[in-house]
């Protein structure tokens, strides 16, 4: 379970998509970033625009606060912007990367990402039922009524 949590702390939400980071798949899959990226550009068909995109600069200074990074890495960081993989482009650069531990890793890749649109679909459940549930209110309800603001608010 607590590598479920790790993973999925990696998962960001990025131009309305769950992806992953290449230096976080890097780690995963037990290669540095920088052997890792060689291996994309390599099997570069392997990788159409739905699995994987280049991250724009004001998009990562964006993800930058919101992780709070403060990662000092020697030569000042980063010198190119990230790839961005989606679920399925994680998958497939871990069978580019043919390691035992980037197949047993991606495993729980997709179960990170299957988990989180599972709790996805439940948030949105959960939120229309407490839209019926509201409009079926009538104006003596006055308690519930507050009570259903403050569930929203927890919500979001």
């Amino acid at each position: 379970m607590e590598r479920f949590t790790q993973i999925e702390r990696v998962i960001y939400l990025v131009r309305d998509q769950r992806v992953m980071l290449d230096s976080d798949l890097a780690v995963l899959y037990g290669v540095s970033t920088k052997r890792f990226n060689e291996q994309i550009r390599r099997n570069e068909k392997r990788f159409p625009p739905d699995f994987m995109f280049k991250m724009t600069s004001k998009e990562y200074e964006n993800l930058r606060s919101q992780i709070a990074t403060s990662r000092q890495v020697r030569h000042g960081g980063r010198r190119y912007l990230p790839n961005l993989f989606t679920e399925h482009g994680s998958i497939m650069a871990a069978s580019v990367l043919n390691s035992q531990q980037a197949v047993d890793m991606s495993i729980f890749v997709v179960r990170a990402f299957v988990r989180l649109r599972d709790l996805l679909a439940t948030h949105h459940q959960l939120a229309a039922k407490l839209e019926e549930f509201e409009r079926k209110l009538t104006a003596h309800d006055e308690h519930i009524v507050v009570l259903f603001k403050a569930l929203r608010l927890l919500m979001e």
